[in-house]
């Protein structure tokens, strides 16, 4: 491994700012490029599942992502009278990686990433307009006018990336079919270890408790995008729930208009390929996926962990092929299985609703379970 490479970072994501610390702690040089005039965390809470955690560990961060984490002990699926379809002990996804589940604010976890890695290590305002690449380098130019160029490229730009798109023209971004609103409220009563996910035929509702008494809730409703559902307000969204169990309009009620996040919810069709001669893409840029299995930054967490496996052992170039064999099938099952999990919650047909619960709680767990058996079960690190 050549640590004198100088290697362009394209996007200050989770994905982009963990492959930053991770090659400079490699010895490589480090630039990472950020689209905005400031790097933030956009969302609102995020999942760290085991394996994320085991990720962080082996890049040596993990103590410090405890810190701003709050630890959960259970997940628990309910309708939308609050009557328990499944519940399931988090133990059960720690068994291989022998960590905890958590779950963090994102703009924390971006201030810490960011601190980590060293605020001068950053270019912010530098959007990427096109490359060039030869046997030697890549060239990067900007909307500024500017351009650079490095030895190698990470595309971590996110699932709209300009560096995939342009390498993949048909890999544009694909609506899953509902509309998703995020917040994060103080709630006073009491600091809470357990994740919920609300299944009604008005639409699905999320409870994530972040340290510190607060909570981070979200909520999807299937839209057409020409329903006007995608414009909801706030008060719009205490009527389409106000049938659900008291707790969904108290958190509603302890929301601000001003701080609601309103997306759709996309994902890209899976590639099969990552490792573009100089150009490697990583993270959400690689693989996109909705998050109904809570994935998308653990994806991009294990992608940097193996990457530094590899760098470890072989040179640039054999690493990224590696790479791209260890992650391809991975990542693409957990595309596959987000978009099936996503129309199974997103069920709004009363009576399938209905059915769909019933035969949930009657299954056994070995049954519940199977559908994530590969990520349960399945070390990536030893793919």
């Amino acid at each position: 491994m050549k640590s004198n490479l100088k290697i362009g970072i394209v996007g200050a994501g989770i994905a982009g700012l963990t492959a930053g610390i991770m090659l400079r702690n490699l010895g490589f040089q480090v630039v990472v490029f950020e689209a905005a005039e400031k790097v933030r965390g956009i969302g609102a809470g995020i999942g760290l599942a085991s394996n994320a955690m085991k990720g962080f560990e082996l890049l040596g961060l993990e103590n410090q992502v405890k810190e701003i984490s709050n630890h959960l002990t259970q997940f628990q699926l309910v309708d939308s009278q609050e009557k328990i379809i499944h519940k399931t002990a988090t133990d059960r996804i720690k068994q291989n990686y022998d960590t905890d589940n958590f779950v963090v604010h994102r703009a924390e976890l971006h201030q810490l990433l960011v601190k980590e890695l060293g605020e001068n290590l950053i270019l912010t305002d530098k959007k990427i307009i096109q490359f060039e690449q030869n046997n030697e380098n890549v060239r990067l130019y900007f909307q500024d006018g500017s351009h650079s160029d490095f030895d190698f490229v990470i595309a971590a730009d996110g699932v709209n990336s300009t560096l995939r798109q342009s390498l993949i023209p048909n890999s544009e971004p694909r609506y899953a079919g509902y509309w998703c609103w995020r917040s994060v409220v103080k709630w006073e009563k009491m600091q809470l270890h357990e994740g919920t996910e609300v299944w009604g035929t008005k639409g699905r509702f999320g409870i994530s408790p972040l340290t510190e008494n607060r909570i981070y809730w979200y909520a999807c409703i299937n839209s057409n995008l020409k329903d006007g559902i995608p414009e909801f307000s706030l008060e719009e969204l205490k009527n389409r729930f106000d049938s659900y169990f008291p707790m969904i309009r108290e958190l509603l009620d302890l929301s601000n208009e001003k701080e609601l996040i309103s997306t759709p919810i996309v994902d890209i069709k899976p590639i099969s390929i990552f490792h573009f001669n100089r150009i490697l893409l990583l993270g959400d840029a690689a693989h996109a996926t909705t998050p109904n299995m809570g994935q998308g930054a653990c994806m991009a967490i294990e992608d940097v962990a193996v990457l530094q496996e590899e760098l470890k052992q072989h040179d640039w170039q054999k690493a990224c092929s590696n790479f791209e064999k260890r992650r391809l099938a991975r990542t693409q099952y957990i595309i596959d299985k987000s978009e099936m999990a996503g129309k199974v919650a997103q069920l709004d047909n009363p009576i399938l609703a209905l059915a769909r619960n019933q035969m949930i709680r009657l299954l056994p767990d070995s049954i519940v379970h199977g559908q994530m058996k590969r990520l349960l079960e399945e070390d990536f690190m030893k793919i």
